[in-house]
C-alpha cells in the first residue's frame, strides 16, 4: 500500500498589501524590497479572519477535488506557526469543527516553514502502515499578526494564506509519494525566532513593551544556511532514490525569498520553466507556502496526474525537508 497526494486546494485572503503600501509606513521602497526578496505583494487576512478560517476554506476545496465525502477522512493534521490559540485547542481541532468533521484524530505540528512536508511524512507513515486511509493535511498561516510593522527586515517578507491536501491509500506506485527527508538543528534556533508568549518569556507588560511576541530574524545568517542546506538536502534525496534532476517534472521550493530559490535552482541546474515561483505575489506564507505553490501549479495546468514533484523547504528551528511526490490527482 502506498500514500498518494490525491488533491490540492488553497485559499488566499482578498486584501493585497503591495510594496508601495509599505513605503507609506516604513523607510523602504518597492525597488529595495524586490531587489532583495523578489516580493511585490502579499495577502493579508481580515481582522476577523483566523488561521483556522483560512485553513477551513482551503480544506473544503481539497476535499471536493479529491471526490470523497468528508466522513471518509480519518485524520486531520495542521502545520502552522500562527495557531488560533497559544496552547489549546489545536487549530486542526478548530478546523474540524468548521468543516464538519468529528471523532477523528486531529493535531497540529510546529515546524515553521517546513511544516507541510513534515506532516506529509507523518501522513505517509500512517497510510503505509495501514492505520489510516484518507488524511487531510493543512498548512495555514496568519503571520500578519506575528510581525512588527516597524521592523522592515521582517514585516515585508510575510503574508497570510492556506493550502490543503488529501493523502489517500493507493496500490498504484505511479501516483505514490516516493520518499521524504525531514530534519532539524536546534543550534540555529536564535537566528529565526518568536521569543515571547512561551514559558521562557511568558506574557507580561515587559514582554509586549519589548515586542517579543513578534518574529525576529538574522537575515544574512539565515540566507547562508538556507541555501547550503536546501541544496544538499535535494542532492541527498535524488541520489538516495537514483533520480536525476532531469527526471523531475516540477520543482516546488519553499517561497521565502527569490534570491534563495534562484541560488538553489542554479546550483541544482533546474530550468526556470520547471520551477514554481509564487513568492512575488504571496510573500513567505511559512507552512502554507508549499501547498499554495502546488495549488497554483495545478490551477495553471502545469501539474498533471503522475507528474513527479520535488518539494524543498527550510524554516525556523532550523528545520528542513524535501520530498519526491508523484501527483495522484486527476
Amino acid at each position: 500500500m502506498y500514500a498518494s497526494l490525491k488533491s490540492i486546494g488553497s485559499y488566499v485572503p482578498e486584501k493585497i498589501m503591495t510594496n508601495h503600501d509599505f513605503e507609506k509606513i516604513i523607510d523602504t521602497s518597492d525597488e529595495w524590497i524586490q531587489k532583495r526578496t523578489g516580493i511585490a505583494e502579499r495577502r493579508i487576512a481580515a481582522e476577523d479572519q483566523t488561521t483556522s478560517d483560512l485553513g477551513a476554506l482551503a480544506a473544503k476545496k481539497a476535499i471536493e477535488r479529491a471526490d470523497i465525502d468528508k466522513s471518509e477522512i480519518d485524520m486531520v493534521i495542521c502545520a502552522t506557526l500562527s495557531p488560533d490559540y497559544l496552547c489549546m485547542p489545536s487549530t486542526a481541532c478548530v478546523i474540524c469543527e468548521k468543516i464538519g468533521i468529528s471523532n477523528v484524530m486531529a493535531f497540529d505540528v510546529s515546524a515553521a516553514c517546513s511544516g507541510f512536508v513534515y506532516i506529509l511524512q507523518i501522513a505517509k507513515s500512517f497510510i503505509e502502515s495501514g492505520t489510516k486511509k484518507n488524511i487531510l493535511l493543512i498548512g495555514a498561516e496568519k503571520i500578519s499578526t506575528l510581525v512588527d510593522y516597524t521592523d522592515r527586515g521582517t514585516c515585508i517578507l510575510f503574508g497570510d494564506g492556506a493550502g490543503a491536501a488529501i493523502i489517500s491509500a493507493t496500490e498504484d506506485k505511479n501516483e505514490a509519494i516516493l520518499d521524504i527527508h525531514a530534519s532539524a538543528d536546534g543550534t540555529y534556533a536564535d537566528l529565526l525566532i518568536t521569543p515571547g508568549c512561551g514559558t521562557k518569556n511568558p506574557c507580561s507588560h515587559d514582554m509586549v513593551d519589548n515586542k517579543l511576541q513578534y518574529i525576529k530574524m538574522s537575515g544574512n545568517e539565515v540566507f547562508k544556511v538556507a541555501v547550503k542546506t536546501l541544496t544538499q538536502d535535494v542532492v541527498d534525496i535524488l541520489e538516495n532514490n537514483q533520480i536525476q534532476s532531469s527526471d523531475i517534472d516540477i520543482f516546488i521550493p519553499h517561497q521565502a525569498n527569490l534570491r534563495i530559490i534562484e541560488a538553489v535552482r542554479a546550483k541544482l541546474n533546474f530550468p526556470k520553466e520547471k520551477t514554481v515561483f509564487t513568492v512575488g505575489k504571496y510573500g513567505n506564507t511559512s507552512a502554507a507556502s508549499i501547498p499554495m505553490a502546488i495549488n497554483d501549479a495545478y490551477e495553471e495546468g502545469r501539474l498533471k496526474h503522475g507528474d513527479l514533484m520535488l518539494l524543498d523547504t527550510f524554516g525556523g528551528g532550523f528545520t528542513w525537508a524535501s520530498a519526491l511526490v508523484r501527483f495522484g490527482g486527476k
